[in-house]
């Protein structure tokens, strides 16, 4: 990484303007092009001093205000099929594999996002028809904290 890598990462980790070229002012700032923004960041991802560039939506400002992690008791062979079809709802945005405790038999999880609750409990029923796992349970958010990712 050098000086114009630093400050690229500096200038988008809190977010980037949205509009139809969201590098223009950065590129203008640091004397590159946006091409070369662009460039830079697939190299910094390339050599792993990134993990990923992505979109966050304010699912709140939206009215996306019922969220529930749903917890399934999966097949321990069948995980990899079974997670691949619930990670292909468009409601599913994190879908991950966890270890099963004595007293917690899940271990699968998917965060689901809806308008409402009511919305949450179908979008987990439209998944247990699709997988046929019936073994499972919604854990419902209750209030959201502030997210964010490392700081330079």
């Amino acid at each position: 990484m050098d000086e114009i890598d630093t400050q690229l990462i500096k200038r988008t980790q809190d977010g980037i303007t949205f509009t139809h070229a969201p590098f223009a002012d950065i590129a203008t700032e640091l004397g590159i092009s946006e091409k070369d923004i662009v460039a830079r960041f697939k190299n910094l991802h390339k050599n792993g001093v990134i993990r990923r560039f992505g979109a966050s939506i304010g699912h709140l400002a939206i009215g996306i205000t019922a969220n529930a992690m749903c917890t399934w008791n999966v097949p321990d062979e069948r995980v990899e099929e079974i997670g691949a079809i619930m990670a292909g709802f468009s409601e599913v945005t994190h879908c991950y594999e966890r270890p099963r405790f004595p007293d917690w038999p899940y271990n699968l999880f998917t965060m689901v996002h809806a308008y409402t609750r009511e919305d949450c409990n179908k979008v987990a029923q439209e998944i247990s028809k699709a997988t046929g796992i019936s073994d499972y349970d919604l854990l419902f958010s209750e209030r959201e904290f502030k997210k964010t990712g490392a700081r330079l």
